[in-house]
């Protein structure tokens, strides 16, 4: 009784805050009449003879072209939030043909709790799960599928433009990492807002909301010539007053929806919902962890891992294993994975994987020769191997830019190359070259650099042009036919996860502002409604554009001259890179057909990407550091034997005898911040790297 007086309850608040917020739209109506009312009372005094006179008659054409005024205004406003179209989630639609099991369950679910089905299922590269309404005539015909008997709420039949229930998001990372039983857990409050999503009251109130918003938002992008300023400003006026006028109803009423889905789903499976809260965590944990240190290196160098899920699954058991976060994990494994709900889950993997890469880096939308898949099996040669040797060619392309010569005079022969000891012997400032233990071959080349152009100037320009292009240097010394280890070594010693970037963002923490889907009992925000916590996906969202930050003096303050020169030049030639990459990244969807499973690339415009960027720019230091770190790698490769590997929730990472090196970031720091070359060299030392050799480049 108490969980049906629960859920008449917030029923009753969500439909009274409804009613508000149509008041306010009555109000506005009522005004926008007001001019046309009162020129009507004195035309029709007029005809009367009671309002006689030339000052009434003067009186008559002001009101009367006052009131047509506002009203042609007040119906282009009412057109304008009618027509416009609101932002909808970029999401992958799962068919019914192709997940017959998924729709089954939740239908199921949806009679246990005696609410309307969802009218369709879609995935998002997201860990959360929402209701979203795709009525709108913009977003296209309803689904040809439809259940009558499914759609029949408890109150009766609904309002005729809410004859078709909102349509259920789920998170990809939740299908392929928890079990069925969770999985339903987990819905079980999301279904149960299709109850109160059906309601006219509720309904009109949130069309009404959403058309302000998309409103707003075509009043935001704004014309060139003067009078569609004027129109769009004057749009963007009255929507945003009133906006304004429904907000606190709009978040009472999304409460009320919340807080009578959350006492409806508790009759159903709560005791598992608990138990699924610790794996809710976990997902977003491995989720944010696989996107920023795995799948970020490979979009950026034009591979899309076309797995990601799986590779969720990878870094989440791994982080269950090195931390013993989830308790009981074996006997998990014995239970049946949700994405076995799909016929043909590889493919909706791909499809999702696609997507997120589109999302999260703005790729394009099909493959193609800069745009190509890549499975994990591969990423070690593919994608570590490229960035490193690419970040290592980029940082001598900018070194001969630079004017810095590639090896001193009297050097041994075959030192000309691109070497890491250039590097060094150019960061190195004179009393920490000094005293750093130098290896055989490099004591010439650095006291020669130095002795010629100073401690802070850089040396003369060499003989050959700097401009031509860098042949492939091979040690023929160095193995060639070694065996590549595997790229993951479970018994490598690692660093405690989360320790190494306690500083940067976290995409997926349960921590965020975004409520986590998790939390049943406590009232939240609605789920893909107007109210919901989720940025504006869609042709009204905001871009934030990933470039490298204009103004690093701040942050190489603390470095040296060349190390703030070198960083200078690296950041100024990866943004003429990513400029002349970036029309090939964002050109628009191909009108050829695509696969059967696919971004719903009709709902959402994808002019400007990359909507969610994971990272904000890097900074000169950090983008120095990494090429330092990536030279560093490349010649531990060449020679000593080192290969890369793959680690499911650091990354790229590099081995020595199949086991992980430990971190390079303090040597390279001491290295990029003081010029003192001293660590890094002892760390070379210890593993056998000799800086004096050329490497390979790509």
């Amino acid at each position: 009784m108490t969980g049906i007086g629960g859920v008449e309850m917030g029923a009753q608040a969500a439909r009274s805050r409804a009613l508000a917020v149509l008041r306010v739209r009555s109000r506005a109506l009522a005004v926008a009449l007001l001019p046309a009312a009162a020129a009507v009372i004195l035309l029709v005094g007029g005809s009367t003879g009671h309002l006689a006179g030339g000052g009434w008659d003067v009186l008559r054409w002001v009101v009367s072209v006052l009131a047509l005024c506002v009203l042609l205004a007040a119906g282009g406003v009412a057109l304008v939030v009618a027509r416009s179209r609101p932002a909808v989630t970029p999401t992958v639609t799962v068919a019914e043909e192709s997940a017959p099991d998924l729709y089954r369950m939740v239908r199921d679910l949806a009679d246990r709790l005696d609410v309307p089905a969802p009218s369709a299922i879609a995935l998002t590269p997201d860990c959360d799960s929402w209701l979203e309404d795709r009525t709108h005539p913009a977003h296209g015909p309803p689904p040809a599928e439809k259940h009558h008997d499914d759609l029949a709420g408890p109150g009766g039949p609904a309002h005729r433009r809410s004859a078709t229930a909102p349509v259920l998001v789920i998170g990809s990372p939740f299908l392929w990492w928890m079990r069925v039983g969770e999985l339903r857990a987990v819905l079980a409050p999301v279904v149960a807002g299709t109850g109160p999503s059906a309601h006219p009251d509720i309904a009109a109130a949130r069309r009404f909301i959403r058309g302000l918003d998309a409103a707003v938002a075509v009043a935001s992008a704004g014309r060139r010539d003067p009078l569609s300023r004027v129109a769009c400003a004057g749009l963007g006026w009255a929507s945003r007053l009133l906006l304004r006028s429904c907000r606190g109803h709009a978040a009472e009423m999304e409460r009320g929806v919340a807080a009578a889905a959350a006492e409806r789903a508790q009759a159903v499976d709560y005791g598992l919902r608990i138990v699924a809260q610790e794996q809710v965590g976990l997902a977003y944990a491995g989720w944010d962890r696989l996107l920023t240190r795995v799948a970020l290196p490979a979009w950026r160098m034009g591979r899309w891992p076309s797995r990601l899920d799986v590779g969720v699954v990878a870094a989440l058991t791994e982080l269950s294993r090195r931390d013993r976060l989830a308790e009981g994990f074996a006997s998990r494994l014995g239970e049946r994975p949700a994405c076995d709900l799909l016929e043909e889950p590889g493919v909706m993997d791909e499809a999702v994987s696609l997507l997120a890469a589109r999302l999260f880096h703005g790729g394009p939308a099909e493959t193609g020769a800069d745009w190509s898949p890549v499975g994990w099996e591969e990423y070690p040669e593919e994608v570590v191997d490229r960035t490193w040797r690419t970040d290592a060619a980029r940082l001598h392309r900018v070194l001969d830019t630079l004017g810095v010569r590639r090896a001193a005079e009297g050097a041994a022969p075959g030192t000309d190359g691109p070497t890491l000891a250039r590097v060094l012997d150019h960061l190195a400032t004179p009393d920490a070259a000094s005293t750093a233990p130098l290896t055989a071959g490099t004591d010439a080349q650095a006291a020669g650099t130095e002795t010629e152009n100073g401690p802070d100037t850089p040396p003369a320009a060499p003989d050959a042009p700097t401009d031509a292009p860098q042949p492939a240097y091979e040690d023929p010394d160095a193995p060639t036919d070694a065996p590549q280890p595997a790229y993951e070594d479970p018994d490598a010693s690692r660093l405690p996860f989360g320790d190494s970037d306690a500083s940067r963002p976290s995409y997926g923490d349960p921590g965020a502002s975004r409520p986590p889907v998790d939390d049943f009992d406590a009232p939240q925000p609605p789920y893909g409604d107007s109210g919901t916590p989720h940025p504006p996906y869609g042709d009204h969202a905001t871009p934030v554009l990933t470039v490298p930050a204009e103004d690093d003096e701040d942050d190489l303050a603390d470095t040296t001259a060349r190390g703030a020169a070198l960083a200078a030049g690296l950041t100024a030639q990866l943004a003429r890179e990513e400029a002349e990459a970036r029309p090939a990244g964002a050109r628009a969807p191909s009108s050829a057909p695509g696969p059967a499973a696919g971004p719903d690339d009709a709902l959402w415009d994808d002019r400007a990407l990359p909507l969610l960027p994971l990272q904000p720019p890097r900074t000169g230091r950090e983008i120095l550091t990494a090429h330092i770190t990536a030279m560093v790698c490349c010649a531990a490769m060449d020679t000593a034997g080192a290969a890369p590997a793959l680690d499911w929730l650091d990354g790229p990472s590099l081995l020595f005898d199949g086991a992980r090196t430990a971190d390079l970031a303090p040597s390279v720091l001491s290295l990029v911040e003081t010029g003192d070359p001293g660590p890094l060299r002892a760390w070379m030392t210890e593993l056998g790297i000799r800086p004096e050799k050329p490497v390979r480049l790509v």
